[in-house]
């Protein structure tokens, strides 16, 4: 089977490498001519992605990239792993997807299977990109196949290996449901078949719900215990002793990534369609939203401890990518502290070995260019608080405790807050 895969991203490349490690021949699509030479080059753009890894797969010729999408007339399937983001009034934006769709378009021919991995509410896989996909007179489910199947990378994580996730998979018609098994069987060791594509994309919105409000939980808590003064960590590593009923979450500066602060609002949006509220997604969102000024004011009752004002402050963040060990900072709660904290006078820096430049985005264009600080004692001893937003294992925190320097930790398990 020759399949190709549209984006090239932090979904798209691993899978890609999967699939051709398992003997699959694999074409990478991606509009980005920067990352299309590079991986033809056997570069790689993403961190926990080894570049031998990729030129591996390119000097086996089983893995090429190009930004042509007409050599999807040559191929058997094409895996659709583009961004599903929000739009400027927190609502759904799917239109990298019908773009994929539109591009597909010329090139669809019969028997093609197209898979859609990009979370995004029940309804997109056939209604929406079917839509698009039928402008020139083939039939999904007749003409060509269509399917669901949700991504579920972990970055970061060396236990997250691809092959070993299990991969749900729903059809638009059991012909559509056996040629998705099909495809997904040659790379990956476990399927879980749902009986449609709705189901499918529900899955993956529960997944990232679950984690949602758990953590929302878990925030609030903190700042309930912390007026208690009660130490949230240590009642976390307790409960999580009890081998039935819990699962451990923890609390941090607010959410981050490309799912968990997006993907439950577009359930939220589809379900006011039915006439449904998800009141437990929306509370659940305010809290986490609002950690970052939560932070804040921690900050500043600290800060007026030492008989200083958050105003005129030198202040470093620790900590830009959204997760610990990666050099992933969409979506970051780092990016929000950096804005509240100039916006209050506060003379802001950050520091974070896996970013060491900010690149451009549309959502925090205003700090493209910026450079993490040196991470030297000299430079760290210059603040006045450092807050640890991200707690990442090639930081040495140790540094840290130098004299007068005001520390805060907000995502570090094994600090006391």
């Amino acid at each position: 089977m020759k399949i190709g895969i549209i984006g090239l991203g932090y979904v798209g490349l691993p899978l890609s490498l999967q699939f051709a490690r398992s003997g699959v021949d694999v074409t990478g699509l991606d509009v980005d001519d920067k990352k299309i030479v590079a991986l033809n080059a056997g570069r790689s753009y993403i961190e926990h992605i080894p570049a031998t890894a990729i030129q591996e797969q390119v000097n086996s010729r089983r893995f090429r990239a190009t930004t042509d999408f007409s050599a999807i007339k040559k191929l058997d399937a094409v895996i659709i792993c583009v961004p599903t983001p929000l739009n400027k009034n927190r609502e759904p934006d799917i239109s990298y997807i019908l773009k994929s769709g539109e591009a597909i378009l010329p090139h669809l021919h019969k028997g093609l299977l197209v898979v859609l991995e990009s979370t995004t509410y029940p309804g997109t896989t056939d209604e929406d990109l079917r839509a698009v996909l039928e402008r020139n007179g083939l039939k999904a489910g007749v003409d060509f196949n269509l399917a669901f199947s949700p991504e579920r990378e972990d970055p970061g994580n060396p236990n997250s290996v691809v092959a070993q996730i299990p991969k749900v998979v729903g059809g638009l018609t059991p012909a559509c449901q056996k040629r998705a098994i099909e495809l997904y069987s040659q790379a990956i060791k476990t399927i879980v078949p749902v009986s449609s594509c709705r189901a499918a994309e529900a899955t993956k919105l529960l997944e990232n719900i679950f984690r949602g409000v758990n953590i929302a939980l878990v925030n609030e808590l903190k700042q309930v215990y912390a007026a208690m003064g009660i130490d949230v960590w240590e009642v976390i590593n307790a409960a999580k002793t009890k081998p039935f009923g819990y699962m451990a979450f923890y609390p941090g500066p607010g959410l981050g990534g490309h799912c968990i602060p997006i993907d439950p609002f577009y359930l939220t949006w589809k379900a006011r369609e039915y006439g449904q509220n998800t009141k437990f997604i929306e509370l659940a969102g305010e809290v986490n939203t609002a950690m970052p000024m939560y932070v804040v004011h921690r900050l500043q009752e600290a800060l007026n401890s030492k008989k200083k004002s958050l105003n005129g402050s030198k202040i470093l963040i620790v900590g830009l990518a959204y997760k610990a060990n990666v050099d992933d900072d969409r979506e970051s709660p780092s990016y929000v502290l950096l804005d509240l904290f100039k916006e209050r006078g506060a003379k802001v820096a950050y520091y974070d070995p896996h970013v060491p430049v900010i690149r451009p985005s549309r959502e925090h264009g205003h700090w493209a260019g910026a450079k993490s600080v040196p991470w030297t004692q000299k430079s760290i001893s210059s603040y006045d608080a450092v807050v640890i937003s991200t707690n990442h294992k090639r930081t040495n925190n140790q540094q840290l405790g130098v004299k007068c320097l005001l520390i805060t930790f907000y995502s570090c398990p094994a600090t006391n807050p």
